[in-house]
């Protein structure tokens, strides 16, 4: 295989897995580590990955770092707000939380000022910042790579934290709900993240206002049936409300 298809090949897993190591690009290419290295300082040289100890990590994709965090946090406010609201309801004081990152996960994050005794898990660090204040919450932070315009932690440091607890309840934010592509995601560097979040909790949960609902982006995280609920704002129609396999829940809004 020369370099270059080679190196196509490892952009299209990073795609799919949303991080490798060379130990495993070595094995799945059959070539030696030299190679394989050679491989990512290209790939990293012209921008195409993010090198990390031990390990790779895709690029963000444009389109999201083209959208500032108070830019998506603006859109359909009073939508994430009600969806906040709707899911914060379910919540218990004591309850174990983990809270994914995303403008409508903030949103139910805002709603838990009023909770007692919770214990949140977040690799979302505007949401750490914001429950930071709350002191009748127990907040872990996970570690990893910052994406810096979402202030989102990535990687295999985040990732490795939710191998390490099991928690009520697990909250997901997504750009895509789709009854045939499940949820989807645009970067996929957040990827292996999201997929241990969802080993991690008792009940998970994906928040996502009807503009996501029948919308697919590149990266798949999970299938619906991998999820308990989906709550979104509204019920748009009939047509678009099929194919949930009864998850959806409708939270209000004026």
């Amino acid at each position: 295989m020369l370099a270059h298809e080679r190196r196509k090949k490892i952009l299209s897993m990073l795609v799919s897995t949303g991080y490798l190591n060379a130990n495993q690009l070595a094995e799945a290419f059959e070539v030696d580590s030299s190679t394989i290295r050679r491989d990512l300082i290209h790939l990293e040289k012209t921008q195409q990955i993010v090198r990390t100890h031990g390990g790779v990590l895709p690029v963000l994709t444009t389109e999201r770092q083209d959208t500032p965090y108070t830019i998506r946090k603006s859109r359909n406010h009073e939508q994430k707000v009600a969806i906040g609201q709707y899911a914060a309801s379910l919540i218990a004081d004591g309850d174990s939380v983990i809270l994914d990152n995303g403008s409508t996960v903030y949103e139910l994050a805002v709603q838990l000022a009023s909770k007692k005794d919770l214990t949140v898990i977040t690799n979302d660090l505007n949401i750490a910042l914001l429950l930071s204040q709350y002191p009748a919450i127990n907040l872990n932070i996970t570690g990893g790579v910052v994406i810096g315009n979402s202030l989102t932690l990535v990687g295999p440091d985040a990732t490795r934290k939710f191998t390490e607890v099991y928690a009520d309840w697990a909250f997901l934010g997504a750009e895509g709900v789709h009854p045939q592509a499940g949820i989807t995601n645009v970067n996929a560097i957040e990827l292996p993240t999201k997929k241990e979040i969802l080993k991690s909790a008792k009940t998970r949960v994906v928040l996502a206002d009807t503009s996501k609902l029948g919308y697919r982006a590149l990266s798949h995280v999970c299938d619906i049936a991998d999820i308990d609920m989906i709550i979104t704002d509204k019920k748009k129609n009939d047509k678009s409300s099929t194919g949930y396999d009864d998850k959806l829940r409708f939270a209000r809004h004026e």
